[in-house]
């Protein structure tokens, strides 16, 4: 145990697990339960619950589970005591640090982030150093026409031309080569020697929510290439997780965020009053960062660069953002490729009236399908109508296909009734493939091919459904503890991660006199600590959770170890049967 059990069951009694799971999901009461949209996937329909009574939470649709402090573990991407100092500081606790033992699992996310603070203020003075960052202001004052109240507000900074000018700092700083090398400051050649990573670039500091540097993006000054370079992912830092100038969106996007392609985009529109802008971060938009865009705002208004690129990644970003929920609208420039260039060619006022004229998705599709083919040419005309159906399929409201449908018919001169069968053959065939492709995932699922988690489930079947029982029952009830902890031993356990949850479990009980899983979520990944959370879910499900089930679940298991009794694919056809009644 990292920090005293009575310092956890404080913070987590201050941190209530509704309470803090509600600031970043939308819930509704659902019974003594609460559900709402799973913010660890993108799903349309709700499959995420929290358990008020057991203070923890389960999605059925990916299987993501734990308490208060795995929430924030997952959500904000932060090993176990990160996230257990997050609700300290957010119930107002200290820690103090005799209470925190070592934690060593390779550099902390503190460490990155303590010298990521240092690495920043280094950038910064260098930038204004008169002689070293020279080239720098003029690329950033002259050419790209920022003021300096616009470079102390992002705190951009500059990179020397040295093979080990930031490293010489961090190491005076007290940092070790190896953090260097792992919060991605530095690189290390064949030969050994610690190089910079950054050279002679422009340096935006990529800064959280909460106020940290946890990463930088590298731009040089010319057309060399590459022209960014930015942090890998890191123990503070995850690319799918972030968004650059969130920090400061976040409480100017009420009514919209702007999704910009770079760092200059984003830094251009703040400059010009568009404070509700962001931007990826050297990728394309995934599904996490979708997510975190529904938790701040309802509308997005994708401005990404008019080239193919361009459109390409906004097609992504459309699918994305649509999933969880949000008004997507898309601006198109022209006489400019990109934000930046527009403003500084037309003004802020030409933009916002862009902004005003944003596309949705189907008029953006339209377009650009029109664009591509001669419809007064019939050959051509039924290629642009296979597309344009293959898009009306993907809206799931009959209304807005059958207004599509209409507007299709009066640009194609083809009957609306055409195009809606069309339509309709297309969805079918999709739900056709959604069923095989689900099947075929339920078969992989529950025969155990494709459990990660457990992977010796697959040839110990039986005894695994039985172990998880066992498993359940101790966490559901502190009778049902006490007796599979007198009666079972670890020994009697034939798949090694249950094993594993036994032997902890054990152990928190021995120790403490009771158990909670903050007990043992440092001693498991998060994907592990919702396999435990899912043993305790399947049982409060179920009405027999008395001391007889347990009996019995014991001399099961006792008698399949003996008799090494393995799963078969009858096993299998039973479980996919059952899973079938249950659907």
């Amino acid at each position: 145990m990292i920090i005293r059990p009575e310092i956890i069951e404080d913070i987590k009694s201050r941190n209530d697990i509704e309470t803090v799971i509600s600031s970043y999901v939308r819930l509704k009461r659902a019974g003594s339960n609460l559900n709402g949209l799973c913010p660890f996937h993108s799903e349309k329909t709700p499959s995420f619950t929290v358990f008020p009574a057991t203070q923890s939470f389960y999605c059925f649709g990916c299987g993501a589970g734990g308490d208060v402090i795995t929430f924030v573990m997952r959500t904000e991407n932060v090993d176990y005591v990160t996230a257990v100092r997050i609700l300290a500081e957010r119930s107002g606790i200290t820690i103090p640090d005799e209470n925190v033992s070592s934690y060593s699992k390779g550099v902390s996310r503190q460490r990155i982030l303590d010298m990521n603070r240092e690495a920043a203020k280094f950038f910064h003075a260098a930038l204004l150093d008169e002689k070293t960052g020279a080239e720098a202001r003029r690329y950033l004052l002259d050419e790209r026409k920022l003021s300096m109240a616009v470079v102390n507000h992002f705190g951009l900074g500059y990179a020397p031309n040295s093979f080990g000018a930031v490293h010489d700092h961090l190491k005076k700083a007290g940092f070790t080569d190896e953090e260097m090398i792992t919060g991605f400051l530095c690189g290390k050649s064949n030969n050994g020697t610690v190089y910079d990573y950054f050279r002679n670039r422009v340096i935006f500091p990529i800064i959280d929510v909460s106020g940290n540097v946890v990463a930088f993006g590298g731009r040089v000054m010319d057309n060399s290439l590459p022209k960014y370079l930015n942090t890998s992912d890191t123990p503070a830092f995850k690319k799918s997780k972030n968004l650059f100038a969130l920090n400061f969106a976040k409480d100017k996007c009420a009514d919209m965020l702007i999704l910009c392609e770079g760092y200059m985009d984003v830094i251009a529109l703040h400059a010009a009053g568009f404070e509700f802008a962001v931007a990826t971060l050297g990728t394309a938009i995934t599904q996490e960062q979708a997510r975190i865009f529904s938790r701040y705002t309802k509308k997005v208004v994708i401005s990404y660069d008019s080239d193919e690129a361009g459109q390409r990644a906004a097609d992504k970003a459309f699918k994305y953002l649509q999933e969880v929920g949000l008004d997507v609208k898309i601006l198109k420039m022209n006489g400019a490729k990109d934000p930046d260039e527009y403003i500084k060619k037309f003004g802020s006022e030409k933009f916002a009236g862009l902004l005003d004229d944003s596309k949705s998705r189907f008029q953006f599709e339209i377009e650009k399908i029109l664009s591509k083919y001669d419809i007064a040419n019939t050959d051509e005309k039924v290629k642009a109508s296979y597309e344009i159906c293959k898009i009306l399929s993907t809206f799931t409201s009959e209304v807005e296909r059958d207004v599509y449908a209409h507007k299709v018919s009066e640009i194609l001169k083809i009957p609306k009734q055409s195009i809606l069968k069309d339509v309709e053959r297309i969805m079918r065939k999709k739900n056709s493939d959604a069923k095989k492709n689900f099947r075929n995932e339920i078969y992989r699922n529950t025969s155990g091919f494709a459990d990660r988690v457990n992977p010796e489930s697959v040839s110990n079947m039986k005894a695994c459904r039985t172990e998880e029982a066992i498993l359940g029952l101790m966490q559901l009830k502190a009778e049902l503890l006490k007796k599979a902890v007198s009666e079972l031993t670890a020994d009697d356990f034939v798949t090694s991660f249950n094993k594993k949850v036994f032997e902890k479990i054990s152990e928190a009980y021995k120790e403490y006199g009771k158990f909670d899983i903050a007990f043992i979520s440092d001693s498991f990944s998060v994907d592990e600590t919702s396999r435990v959370t899912k043993m305790l879910v399947t049982r409060e499900r179920l009405d027999n959770n008395g001391e007889e089930i347990m009996s019995e679940l014991i001399k099961s298991l006792k008698e399949e170890k003996s008799n090494e009794n393995t799963g078969s694919i009858d096993d299998i056809l039973d479980i996919i049967s059952r899973k079938k009644q249950e659907d």
